[in-house]
């Protein structure tokens, strides 16, 4: 039998004892899914598992928060943090599928936009960054960039 390929005995069985094909997966998202559930298998384990996988998700979710004001990936270090929280929490995985359905949503929604409305949301998401990169240098850093390009101009 060629590597990749399952026999009769391969398939898992439902309650019934009838084999059942899992849903096909990628080779290292079948690998995690193995892994993850030999874990589970153990009571230990599966506690373990759900205090690393709670930990590590927070602390993702935490970075991403911290840089959510500043440009960049901000939202998507987030929602990678709930991608690993929804690997063990159900509440995780359902506002993953919310996130998912909502931006979907919205991009479908930008694209059948006119070239002028997509141009102009370009612009006001830009404005948006730089008014809270602005933000972020005053209060937390205590630089005005506004008023230091007001004083350059103003004496040059």
């Amino acid at each position: 039998m060629e590597r990749g390929e399952r026999g009769a005995g391969d398939g898992h069985r439902e309650a019934s004892g009838v084999a059942v094909e899992p849903p096909p997966r990628g080779r290292w998202r079948g690998r995690l899914h193995t892994t993850l559930d030999l874990i589970r298998a153990n009571p230990t384990g599966r506690i373990t598992l759900k205090i690393f996988i709670a930990l590590v998700g927070a602390i993702v979710v935490t970075i991403g928060i911290a840089l959510i004001p500043l440009p960049g990936p901000g939202w998507l270090i987030v929602i990678a943090g709930l991608g690993i929280w929804a690997l063990e929490f159900i509440w995780a995985r359902r506002l993953l599928t919310f996130t998912r359905r909502n931006v979907h949503a919205w991009t479908r929604w930008v694209l059948r936009q006119s070239l002028p409305v997509r141009f102009l949301l370009g612009v006001v998401g830009l404005v948006f960054v730089a008014v809270v990169v602005w933000l972020s240098l005053k209060y937390s850093l205590g630089i005005d960039v506004v008023a230091r390009l007001l004083h350059y101009l103003a004496t040059n």
